[in-house]
């Protein structure tokens, strides 16, 4: 099964558009925001995109608690499982303890990924390339036996290229 992880998209609705368009061609068949959405058109985005998602709110998301029950919005830390895995979003890193399979973050707007004991510990980076001239967002793929992240990015004005991949064991 495959994730789909964007955070921190801020007021930059093109480039959103763009990330969550990268996952569904790369085949997310379930798409996560781990917050700072900050634009109403983002919302209209997942809800549109044909896919399965969930949005956590952000700490600059608190104007779009009137559309909560319009949306897949939730409060941090929101605890899930899909494709027989555990897994905690949240925006703020301050619920870090390892007590899901993967625990997916925002906030920072840099990109992280670490296996630590039996958790990932994942934050897509910044989709809005606000800190850096980068547009960031991830692929995770859940198996049975290990955890594969995929980690895109986009330059200005360039095609979003698969920069990165880590491949982690399961210990199940």
């Amino acid at each position: 099964m495959k994730l789909g992880i964007l955070s921190d998209t801020h007021s930059k609705v093109k480039k959103a558009s763009r990330a969550l368009d990268l996952l569904i061609d790369n085949g997310a068949e379930f798409i996560v925001h781990a917050g700072d959405i900050v634009e109403y058109e983002v919302l209209e985005l997942l809800k549109n995109c044909g896919k399965q998602y969930v949005a956590v709110y952000g700490n600059n998301d608190a104007h779009l608690a009137q559309y909560h029950n319009d949306y897949n919005l939730v409060q941090e830390p929101y605890y899930f499982k899909y494709a027989k895995t555990k897994f905690k979003l949240m925006h703020l890193p301050f619920y870090m303890a390892p007590d899901a399979d993967v625990v997916i973050s925002g906030h920072t707007h840099e990109f992280h990924s670490e296996f630590t004991g039996d958790t990932l510990f994942l934050n897509p980076g910044e989709a809005c390339a606000r800190n850096k001239p980068l547009s960031e967002c991830v692929m995770l793929e859940v198996s049975k036996k290990e955890l594969k992240v995929s980690y895109f990015v986009r330059k200005p004005k360039k095609e979003f290229l698969l920069k990165e991949e880590f491949l982690y064991k399961r210990n199940l």
